[in-house]
């Protein structure tokens, strides 16, 4: 048995960690939840009856926690912003630590993990859940079988509708230093991928980026007045977002593996000072919804990059090309929220010279495409002895998906390409 601490007490924590842990791998024991918002603790446990008895405390009270309920490891979950605190004072306890993406928010911390993590005992696991998706770990086997020979190039084009793209307006991620913006908070799943199929790291990022669908001056904004709620609004009869999403009969039964609905009750706030509804057109929001982004890569691969969160539909295209053949495949997510017909996914493999085969990959169940029980296993009962290439990610995975991320947008302000060596500030040599 081992002992976790659950650290940040959110709807992530819930529904991935701790009723998996009370239920399929309930060999393990949660001994303490930790967060700052005593309404947490409060539905935590009503959800949970059986952690009622379970110790809770603030985060200032992180070094009391660890000498008295002696945790062999660390849950993080939390606000973004907050990883970095709680991973760093578990590797300084010699835990180990498993931490929700983004790792942390800045290049900066991300370096500064991976040293601590050098000098501790303990090491960082970052849930990467989109490496176990079965279509993705069929393209990693492609790989590795070398159909595709030396990858020269990668297109990948990601589209978020406006059902979960205003999830991310709707709350803190719309301040970047609490979330690091979007191509940190989002797309390190989508670099972190590419990283992990090219099994490379980037060197370089150009990217162009701005806010266009979200914010005071989108043009679908009913009224320039910022600090409203969806639940109170007075103009949302004239909002084309929520009369989408709230009132129409088809939109009653939408589906979203990403998103929890239960953070309110009527116009009242589960949480304390937390509400998952403001207005996604705010004066206040200060990061893009719109990124398309070069990025050159040390053993000669270059991947274009793009990126929507205001789009009629979600998923995404992918084509990598080889020296002996290229891959596409293309996702649409969510059947629920699709107004149209659309094909079932599947992998074209063209061969340089030869017939195109398609191939069909058996689904699993599962948040994030299946993802999310396959990495949980390999959590808590150890890698699949039958598979040959690893999946889990540690903390250099997840400091090159968020140095990348924050070239992206520093990109974007800088107007310059950004050196991915220059935000980590480590030779490529110190690599383990």
């Amino acid at each position: 048995m081992k002992k976790y601490a659950i650290c940040g007490v959110s709807n992530r924590a819930l529904g991935m960690f701790i009723k998996p842990m009370l239920t399929t791998f309930s060999e393990h024991k949660i001994v303490s939840l930790l967060d700052h918002d005593e309404a947490r603790f409060e539905a935590c446990k009503k959800r949970f009856p059986t952690l009622a008895m379970t110790p809770v405390y603030f985060p200032e009270e992180f070094q009391k926690m660890v000498e008295r309920e002696k945790p062999d490891a660390v849950i993080v979950a939390g606000r973004d912003d907050t990883h970095v605190d709680y991973i760093m004072k578990a590797l300084e306890n010699n835990l180990d630590v498993i931490t929700e993406k983004p790792m942390v928010t800045t290049a900066e911390d991300a370096r500064k993990v991976m040293e601590a993590e050098k000098k501790s005992e303990g090491s960082v696991k970052v849930t990467f859940n989109y490496r176990y998706n079965p279509y993705h770990r069929k393209i990693k086997e492609m790989i590795l079988d070398g159909r595709l020979g030396r990858i020269t190039s990668v297109d990948l084009n990601w589209y978020i509708d406006t059902y979960h793209g205003a999830s991310y307006f709707k709350r803190w991620n719309r301040y970047r230093d609490r979330s690091g913006g979007l191509s940190i908070h989002k797309s390190t799943h989508h670099f972190d991928l590419v990283n992990w199929w090219l099994n490379d790291v980037p060197e370089e990022v150009f990217a162009y980026g701005s806010l266009h669908y979200y914010g005071e001056e989108g043009e679908w904004n009913p009224l320039k007045e910022s600090g409203r709620f969806c639940g109170t609004c007075h103009v949302k009869n004239r909002c084309h977002y929520y009369q989408r999403w709230n009132n129409r009969s088809e939109s009653r039964t939408v589906q979203d593996d990403h998103l929890q609905q239960d953070m309110m009750n009527g116009n009242q706030a589960m949480y304390t000072n937390y509400r998952p509804d403001a207005c996604i057109f705010d004066d206040d929001i200060e990061i893009e919804d719109t990124y398309a982004a070069a990025i050159k890569y040390k053993k000669g691969a270059l991947l274009s990059y793009s990126i929507n969160f205001s789009l009629p539909y979600e998923g995404y295209r992918l084509a990598i090309n080889g020296t002996k053949g290229r891959i596409e495949t293309t996702e649409y997510h969510e059947p629920s929220r699709i107004s149209f017909q659309f094909p079932k996914q599947k992998i074209d493999y063209f061969p340089l010279f030869g017939a195109k085969e398609s191939i069909e990959v058996v689904e699993t169940e599962g948040g994030h495409g299946g993802g999310d029980p396959l990495l949980l296993e390999e959590l808590f009962l150890g890698r699949d002895p039958l598979r040959n290439y690893d999946i889990l990610a540690g903390a250099e995975a997840g400091a090159y998906s968020i140095a990348v991320g924050e070239g992206v947008w520093r990109s974007v302000q800088e107007k310059r390409p950004i050196s991915i060596e220059s935000l980590l500030k480590f030779k490529e040599k110190s690599r383990k």
